[in-house]
Order: structure tokens, then C-alpha cells, then sequence
């Protein structure tokens, strides 16, 4: 029993023991849930833990070295805890938990057991199984970096260090009017180019929806309006005068990331890498061998002329 602190320890070696189970869910948006298996509610560390069926967990398999600890939690969807609309909007993706093992006499005595991420989520017949994902998971992840012409960098991430909150690349404002939770139209967005948000997110702030990120998949001017299109509709209600994040797209191309951006220091990507069709090529006879650049001509004059934002 390693690392159990003294006083639990000395709880669970007297053989006749009161200890339960509590769990924590954090959602990425910041919203905490807590669950215990004890049949009355406990409270530490900020945190109330209700005494139901919103979610258990079978045990656990832990092993030593470098090993993913994975789990299963089970639970009841319901209105005051976990409902089918907020899973299926995607807002339990990803969510932190941890688990305690907790002496419900004295709460003080605890051990955290299990520190995650939720990974797929499944649900039937009113209720939900989730997969735990230990800390280790991470280790089974592809590392080191891809050589590629397009910037391997998410826009905003440590790598690309462009900051999404500066001005003329960010607009923040209420729904206008919403079809379908897809099309999204507002009278004017001054100041922004056409197709400036196009593969940009979309990020509710307020509403029922609040929480939930959408990749834009079009971004129009038309007339004196303006439609927004992302590419999966919302799976929660929106509603006209809900607040909503619009951030700047990026397309990956060093071209965008120096005029759009001003940020080629940062370009992740190597657009001057051959293309497969170069590497496959052998020399013939009335090709030019005047010791030229090796980069096709034709890859070049292929460039698209970049997005809005370039003038």
C-alpha cells in the first residue's frame, strides 16, 4: 500500500473500514461534477460530491512502468448531471477526472487513485459508458514532426505563437440570425476581408450551446450581409442573441502565414520540400542540366494567390 498517506493506511489495516469512492468531471469549458458511490453526499477540496448514479467506475487496471492505466465509468444520463444532448454535443470530450479513494467518516483521509481523460463515450438505453484514459496515454501518441509543405502548427497552439486576441483577427458578437444551427448571417462584419474567417472556429459563449466550438467551413460576403458556415450544424439549440467567437482561418500556406499573419518566423512547415513526383523522376535525354534550382517550376506557378488579408 505505497504511498497511501499514514492515517488511511492505518484506517484500512484495522480490517473493519468506511471508505467509498468519489470522482470529479471537468469539462474543457470549466463546468465540475462530482459523484460518490457512498449512499450520502461528501464535500472536500471546493467540491460537492452527490450521492447517486450519475457515474461509477469499475476497477481499475493499473500497472507499473510506462503502461496506459485505462478504466470504464458508467453512469445514468439525467437532466441534473450528465445528459444525452450535452454528450452528444461533444461537451464531455476530452473532460478531466479524477478519483479518490475516501474514508466517508473522515474525509481528510483520501488518496487520488486516478488522474485522466475521458476517451469514447458510448450511450444506450438512457445511460452512458465513457472510456478512461490514464496520464500515460499520451506516451502512445505519434511524437516528432511531419515534413510536409503545409504548416504542421494549429493557429494559436506553442508552436504557432500567434495571438488569437489581437485586434483585426477576432469579432465577438451576437447572433444575428441561424438556419438549421449551420448558416449563420449578420448584416456586416466591417473591417474583415471576404473568406477572412474561412477554416477559422466559431465558438459559442452564451445560450444553451455555450461551450461548443464549430471549424468554419465558408465565409461569404454577400450584398450588405455576411453568411458564416461551419461544417457540422451545432447539436444544441442557438438562437438569435446568443454571443458567439469568431477567430481568423488560417490555411497553412506560408504565403497566408507572412501576409495574412506576419508571422513567418514561425511557419512550421517546409514549402520548398520536392514533391513525390520529383523524388520518382530520372534523368533523360534534352533535360535541362545546367545546374539549376531543383524546385519544379510548375510546383511554384500551382501556388493559389492567397486569402483575404493579403492586400
Amino acid at each position: 500500500m505505497t504511498g497511501f498517506p499514514t492515517a488511511l493506511q492505518a484506517h484500512l489495516e484495522t480490517g473493519i473500514t468506511s471508505v467509498c469512492r468519489c470522482w470529479q468531471v471537468v469539462r474543457r469549458d470549466g463546468v465540475r461534477f462530482g459523484f460518490t458511490d457512498h449512499d450520502s453526499t461528501l464535500a472536500f477540496d471546493g467540491q460537492v460530491f452527490v450521492a447517486s448514479e450519475g457515474m461509477s467506475a469499475r476497477a481499475f487496471e493499473q500497472t507499473t512502468g510506462l503502461a496506459v492505466d485505462n478504466s470504464e465509468a458508467l453512469g445514468v444520463l439525467s437532466d441534473v448531471s450528465v445528459s444525452e444532448e450535452d454528450i452528444l454535443a461533444g461537451l464531455f470530450d476530452g473532460a478531466e477526472v479524477l478519483a479518490w479513494l475516501v474514508n466517508w467518516a473522515d474525509p481528510a483521509q483520501r488518496v487520488l487513485q486516478f488522474r485522466g481523460a475521458m476517451g469514447e463515450i458510448q450511450r444506450a438505453a438512457g445511460a452512458f459508458r465513457a472510456e478512461l484514459r490514464g496520464l500515460t496515454e499520451a506516451l502512445n501518441q505519434p511524437q516528432g514532426r511531419v515534413y510536409q509543405a503545409p504548416c504542421a502548427a494549429v493557429l494559436g497552439d506553442s508552436l504557432c505563437r500567434f495571438d488569437l486576441n489581437t485586434p483585426g483577427y477576432v469579432e465577438t458578437r451576437a447572433v444575428e440570425a441561424v438556419e438549421g444551427r449551420k448558416f449563420f448571417r449578420f448584416a456586416a462584419l466591417d473591417g474583415f476581408d471576404d473568406r477572412w474567417f474561412e477554416r477559422g472556429r466559431l465558438i459559442v459563449q452564451s445560450g444553451a450551446a455555450k461551450g461548443i466550438v464549430a471549424i468554419i467551413k465558408n465565409d461569404r460576403l454577400m450584398g450588405t450581409g455576411r453568411t458564416i458556415e461551419v461544417w457540422e450544424a451545432l447539436r444544441l439549440e442557438i438562437a438569435p442573441g446568443d454571443i458567439v467567437r469568431l477567430e481568423a482561418g488560417c490555411d497553412k500556406r506560408v504565403e497566408s502565414c507572412r501576409l495574412k499573419f506576419n508571422n513567418i518566423n514561425n511557419f512550421r512547415g517546409f514549402p520548398d520540400i520536392p514533391g513525390e513526383d520529383w523524388l520518382m523522376a530520372y534523368p533523360r535525354s534534352g533535360d535541362d542540366t545546367g545546374g539549376g534550382s531543383l524546385t519544379p517550376r510548375r510546383q511554384v506557378r500551382a501556388l493559389p494567390r492567397a486569402s483575404g488579408g493579403d492586400s
